[in-house]
C-alpha cells in the first residue's frame, strides 16, 4: 500500500508546545524498520492552483507570503514560518497523492493530514489548509476530465473533534457527503452541520462507540442507495483512545483496531476506494498514539491486499 509522508518539514515550536509533531517522524521511522505491506514515498507539495480549489485567494496569500495576522496565527496554534507553509503544502500533497493512489489500488494513506478544522478562509486548531477538502475537489475535477462523470465523495471523520471546517466547506454540496462522529463536549465549541453528525458523551467506551459507528454507517449507506460514492476519505484519528490527553473518550487499543476494521471492511465490501489520513492524536504517552496509528496503517494495508485479490472493478457509473 502506498503511504505518503511529509515530516521533513518541521515546525519551529517551543518544547512546551502541546502539538506532538514528533509522532509523524516516529511513525515514518517505525515503518522504515518494519515496512510490512507499506510502500512509503515522500509527499509532493500541493500547488497554489490546487489549494485554490478550496481556499480563498486572500487566505492563500496570507499563509504562503507570511501575512497571517497574530490573531490568525493564534487561532491556528502555530507561529508562521516558511517551514510551516511548506509543511502545510506537503501535507495536502500527501492526501492528493493518496487519493489518486486509492482510485488506482483501492486503499492508500497520508501518514499525517486530516486537517479538518481549516475553513476556506482561515485555519484553526492546528490545521492550516484542509487537505481532505482540497484532495476531494481535485479528484472530482480530474475524474470529470478523465471519465466525463461526477465523482461522488464520502468523508468519514472519526477524529474525536468534529470536522467543522470540512463540514462548512461542503455544506449544500450534494456531491460530497460529510460524516463526523466526535465528542459532544469537545473542541470545537461551535459545531458546523455535517451531512451526518454523531455526538458522543465523555467517557464513551468500546461497546457503545462501535454500536454507534455501526448504526451511523448504516445510515450513510441508506443515504447513498441511489448513487454510491466513488471515493472515500477516512480520518482515522487516534484521539478517541483512552490514553489521549484531549480525547475524553475511553476506547481501548483493541476498540480502536475494531473501529478501523469496521470502516475498512464496509468500504471494501462496497468497492469504495479510500484514502486515509491520521488526523489527531495527543497521547499522554506518545507511544500510545503511535501504536494506534501503526495499527491503522497495518489494517489499511491488509485491506489494500484484499483489494488486489478482488476481480477488476466494472466501470463506475454516475
Amino acid at each position: 500500500m502506498l503511504a505518503f509522508h511529509s515530516d521533513a518539514h518541521s515546525l519551529a515550536l517551543p518544547p512546551t508546545h502541546p502539538f506532538p509533531q514528533s509522532k509523524y517522524r516516529l511513525l515514518r521511522e517505525h515503518f522504515e524498520t518494519n515496512p510490512g505491506l507499506l510502500r512509503m514515498q515522500a509527499a509532493p507539495a500541493a500547488s497554489e492552483a490546487e489549494l485554490a480549489l478550496v481556499h480563498t485567494p486572500d487566505y492563500l496569500d496570507a499563509v504562503l507570503l507570511g501575512r497571517l495576522s497574530a490573531a490568525a496565527q493564534r487561532e491556528i496554534g502555530f507561529p508562521w514560518s516558511a517551514q510551516m507553509a511548506a509543511r502545510s503544502r506537503h501535507s495536502v500533497g500527501a492526501s492528493i497523492a493518496a487519493a489518486r493512489a486509492a482510485l488506482q489500488e483501492g486503499v492508500a494513506a497520508n501518514m499525517a493530514g486530516g486537517t479538518h478544522h481549516a475553513f476556506a478562509d482561515r485555519g484553526s486548531g492546528y490545521c492550516v489548509f484542509n487537505d481532505v477538502a482540497v484532495a476531494a475537489r481535485l479528484m472530482q475535477v480530474e475524474w470529470q476530465l478523465q471519465h466525463g462523470q461526477l465523482l461522488r465523495v464520502l468523508v468519514i471523520d472519526l477524529d474525536v473533534h468534529q470536522g467543522n471546517g470540512t463540514a462548512a466547506i461542503f455544506q449544500g454540496d450534494a456531491s460530497v457527503f460529510t460524516f463526523s462522529m466526535h465528542g459532544a463536549k469537545n473542541f470545537p465549541a461551535r459545531k458546523e452541520a455535517s451531512d451526518l453528525d454523531v455526538d458522543l458523551p465523555d467517557g464513551c467506551g468500546d461497546a457503545d462507540y462501535l454500536a454507534a459507528l455501526d448504526t451511523a454507517l448504516t445510515r450513510v449507506w441508506d443515504r447513498h442507495q441511489s448513487a454510491a460514492p466513488g471515493l472515500a476519505f477516512y480520518l482515522a484519528g487516534a484521539d478517541p483512545h483512552e490514553g489521549d490527553r484531549l480525547g475524553r473518550l475511553k476506547l481501548t487499543t483493541a476498540g480502536m483496531l475494531a473501529r478501523d476494521q469496521l470502516v475498512l471492511d464496509a468500504l471494501r465490501s462496497r468497492r469504495i476506494p479510500v484514502a486515509l489520513s491520521m488526523a489527531g492524536g495527543y497521547g499522554r504517552d506518545i507511544t500510545s498514539t503511535l501504536a494506534c496509528q501503526v495499527n491503522t496503517l497495518n489494517t489499511a494495508a491488509h485491506s489494500w491486499l484484499q483489494w488486489q485479490r478482488m476481480p477488476p472493478q466494472p466501470s463506475m457509473q454516475e
